[in-house]
């Protein structure tokens, strides 16, 4: 009879696995890329909502150090000869990002008293690194160009990918952490690619890929995780973003604090000064 009770119990852990299963498959097949994507700018707050955002700025600290490099680990700035080196301790630093249409986008953070400056008005960028004893403006290397082309706009990868001229694929289901997600493959009007991790419940963004980072001679792919979700004036924004580079143990997080939806931005902010 404990046989016949074992072989009945796992017959039926079968077969409600293969329904569990068949259910899962029926519903990814259900819905495209293009529907997934919609429910994502649905879930942000839709897309009207976020056509009127014009402009955007976010403020908080991000974590630097825990190496011993000597630059900062923000999008453009470098090692140079001479610089002394970062403690192994973590630490934040103040940053303020302002961002406007189309694909403005200007970061200063704060290091050891002094303020360092990226800017990209959408087609050149030029920067300011003082704690490198670089006070001149310099321009963005055409890597850097390059780089900065390919960012998102200031509503993210999948608001408006059409309108953008970009393409989405879903290409299958995936766990991250403790999510169910859709696997996007988003692909540029300019032809780059980036995959995107969209919660199968909340349809969120859950993790994006990150351009990769050049460490002792190799390139390595870089995870950017969302958390913290929070309403902002009816939109939803993730309030805690968190980098991994993949081989490197320690993740970089950002921790946005405050954001403000439509602020007045001049364009001067995005000009080069003279």
């Amino acid at each position: 009879m404990a046989t016949r009770s074992t072989s009945v119990s796992v017959f039926l852990a079968l077969v409600f696995s293969l329904l569990v299963g068949a259910s899962a498959a029926s519903t990814s097949a259900s819905l495209s890329a293009a529907d997934i994507a919609d429910k994502n700018a649905a879930a942000r707050g839709g897309l009207p909502a976020w056509r009127a955002v014009q402009t955007l700025s976010m403020s908080g600290k991000m974590d630097a150090g825990g190496n011993t490099r000597p630059t900062l680990p923000v999008r453009g700035v470098r090692a140079a000869e001479g610089v002394p080196e970062r403690p192994k301790n973590q630490v934040q630093l103040p940053f303020v990002m302002q961002l406007k249409r189309p694909h403005k986008v200007r970061v200063e953070l704060q290091f050891q008293g002094q303020t360092a400056v990226q800017v990209f008005d959408g087609t050149n960028g030029w920067k300011v690194r003082p704690f490198l004893n670089r006070h001149e403006v310099e321009p963005y290397t055409p890597d850097e160009v390059k780089a900065a082309g390919a960012e998102a706009e200031l509503d993210g990868a999948l608001i408006d990918y059409a309108a953008k001229g970009s393409k989405v694929e879903l290409e299958g289901n995936e766990r991250i952490e403790d999510h169910d997600t859709y696997r996007l493959k988003l692909t540029t009007k300019s032809g780059s690619v980036r995959h995107v991790w969209v919660d199968a419940h909340t349809f969120l963004e859950t993790k994006i890929e990150g351009a990769p980072r050049r460490l002792d001679g190799k390139y390595h792919p870089v995870d950017i995780y969302f958390r913290d979700y929070r309403p902002v004036e009816g939109l939803k924004v993730a309030y805690v973003l968190e980098t991994v580079v993949r081989g490197v143990p320690q993740r970089e997080k950002t921790e946005i604090e405050k954001v403000t939806v439509n602020p007045k931005l001049d364009d001067a902010l995005f000009v080069k000064p003279q």
